[in-house]
């Protein structure tokens, strides 16, 4: 009988949770899917970081992820973004990126953000890389969360389910 890993379970129980969330999204708002019409916004939003659920729970890695970001939506389907936040491997991480989300789901963009991230000891020694990270976000009023799908690459970076709240401070 085929034994699984607990880094393999958790994986598939993320990517499924992923799943069952859109499905259930679909099924109730099944009238709203489409494609999102581009028209020009100018709104910012701060967040303070994010929580990680990793995908690969022995590893003893950080969930807690605090830090300091903005984001800023110029568009309907795109946004702006960088910040600087405490990583899963313990170590101070800078990002930058770009969110494209053209497809709404009832209340939700989906996506993705392409950008480049820093401080990974075990990823190009801490240095730049660039990475394209599948995302669905939520914004109601001032209030906000993004949902990034955060792929594990080999054995320096560890995949998770990642949630940022923000909050809306201009418009």
């Amino acid at each position: 009988m085929k034994q699984w890993s607990s880094a393999r379970t958790a994986s598939l129980l993320g990517k499924a949770a992923c799943a069952a969330l859109l499905a259930l999204a679909c099924a109730a708002q099944a009238q709203t899917v489409g494609l999102i019409v581009n028209q020009p916004l100018s709104e910012t939003w701060l967040n303070a970081g994010f929580y990680s659920y990793h995908f690969q729970r022995d590893k003893n890695l950080n969930d807690s992820n605090p830090g300091l970001g903005a984001e800023y939506r110029f568009s309907t389907v795109a946004s702006a973004t960088a910040g600087r936040f405490y990583n899963s491997d313990r170590a101070y991480s800078n990002y930058v990126g770009v969110y494209y989300q053209p497809i709404k789901v009832g209340p939700l963009r989906v996506g993705a953000v392409v950008g480049g991230f820093s401080g990974y000891p075990k990823m190009r020694d801490g240095g730049w890389f660039p990475a394209l990270v599948p995302t669905i976000s939520y914004e109601y009023q001032r209030v906000g969360v993004n949902i990034a799908i955060v792929p594990s690459y080999k054995d320096r970076l560890y995949g998770a389910l990642s949630f940022q709240l923000k909050l809306k401070v201009f418009e």
